[in-house]
């Protein structure tokens, strides 16, 4: 088991530990901080983050070229996609699809596949190609998915744990250290070096925004 396999684990387990919290089942049908979720469509779009991954190691080996992690963002249809966009309204009804049976039954689902994810972690090969069936025609290796798990994981948390006024779980130095890394690389992708050396040193050339996506 490599190092992002574990730093993966320990930012799930505090994804599942926060959708566990009474806050959230107490807030369930109400509207989250995102526009157009609802907090249990949230739920499920964090859920989802961590169920992804069993299915993904245990079926075939994809056929699809591996690229590499920011090859993935240059794919993907929802960055810099309107709101109301196809992929952004999928993502959107997918939460609550996953989230349909309430709230017990989700938390249940995410424990259960934090119970079975070390086992198969353990017995993967940090190259493996794996894909998630709603992607376009590619893979990625093993450690680079669950770098963009654990990048969904972190900034959802945020936004579920706001949306239900309870502290945002810490993530693991490592993890964070990860995370940022990737944030950071598309950040620069999108507004470019320059920019993202001023918001990050000069307050008074700082662009108004170096947001990732």
């Amino acid at each position: 088991m490599t190092d992002i396999h574990d730093d993966f684990l320990s930012t799930a387990r505090a994804a599942a530990a926060l959708l566990r919290e009474e806050a959230v089942a107490a807030a369930w049908d109400g509207p989250s901080a995102l526009p157009g979720f609802t907090v249990r469509g949230l739920a499920g779009h964090l859920a989802y983050q961590i169920l992804c991954v069993a299915p993904a190691l245990t079926g075939p080996e994809p056929q699809e070229p591996a690229v590499p992690l920011l090859g993935h963002y240059s794919r993907v249809a929802w960055i810099d996609a309107a709101p109301d966009a196809g992929a952004n309204v999928r993502i959107r009804q997918d939460g609550e699809d996953f989230a349909a049976e309430g709230h017990a039954v989700l938390t249940a689902r995410v424990t259960a596949a934090l119970e079975e994810l070390p086992a198969l972690l353990k017995a993967a090969d940090a190259d493996r190609p794996v894909r998630i069936p709603l992607w376009g025609p590619w893979s990625l290796r093993l450690d680079d998915l669950l770098i963009t798990r654990m990048m969904e994981l972190a900034v959802h948390n945020d936004d579920l744990a706001v949306s239900v006024g309870v502290p945002a779980p810490e993530l693991p130095e490592r993890a964070a250290d990860t995370v940022v890394a990737l944030l950071t690389r598309l950040a620069r992708r999108r507004h470019g070096t320059g920019a993202v050396l001023r918001a990050l040193t000069r307050a008074e050339r700082a662009p108004a925004s170096i947001a990732a996506f």
